[in-house]
């Protein structure tokens, strides 16, 4: 099957996000839950490419940039991470997604997890790569206990290896797999991995 790899943008808010983008060639036919990957704001969507072909055989795959970060437009203020997570909400109203699976990694887990609970009835399971505890006012020990659906946790051999390990006792419902390197950027270093475990946990 031929996977797609494309750019485009959609409206929310702050003016359009950006997108990185996979998806098959069946055009929508019988595809598997839209995936959504979401970044820290150091990164772009970019940084989720050595996934994206892989996880879009039998899938739509969205990895924007951002608010205020990358080619996506931002708020007039330094975004926050209700900033961000409020794009997001607009993003899958504009693609008109009915259900959603998220992955957030690193930083970008603080949004992922905001918008599973802003929307809990559509975002459907939740993959966390490497949480961070805080990010200025945002406490993840405060926020994690609220979610009700499924999470699985990807601890990566990062600087947010013991603030991860911290993650599985505040949800009800987690599963926390240890990735294997100890070194190098995760999503490329453990790209095989990542895929492996996301199909498993995403396709059951």
């Amino acid at each position: 099957m031929t996977i797609h790899l494309r750019k485009m943008y959609v409206d929310c808010r702050f003016g359009q996000l950006h997108l990185h983008t996979s998806f098959p060639s069946s055009g929508g036919f019988d595809e598997l839950t839209p995936l959504l990957c979401v970044t820290p704001p150091s990164q772009s969507g970019r940084a989720f490419r050595p996934v994206l072909r892989d996880l879009g055989r039998d899938r739509s795959v969205y990895a924007p940039d951002l608010p205020g970060s990358g080619e996506s437009d931002g708020p007039e203020h330094a975004p926050v991470v209700a900033d961000h997570a409020a794009a997001f909400v607009d993003l899958v109203d504009s693609l008109r997604l009915k259900q959603v699976d998220v992955i957030g990694y690193q930083a970008g887990a603080l949004a992922a997890i905001e918008l599973a609970l802003a929307r809990h009835e559509q975002v459907r399971r939740l993959i966390l790569i490497g949480v961070p505890s805080s990010d200025g006012s945002y406490q993840v020990g405060e926020r994690l206990p609220l979610l009700k659906l499924p999470v699985m946790i990807l601890r990566a051999r990062d600087e947010f290896w013991e603030s991860t390990g911290r993650t599985e006792s505040l949800l009800r419902d987690a599963r926390r797999v240890d990735l294997s390197h100890p070194t190098g950027n995760v999503l490329d270093a453990d790209a095989a991995e990542i895929v492996r475990y996301t199909r498993d946990f995403l396709d059951r």
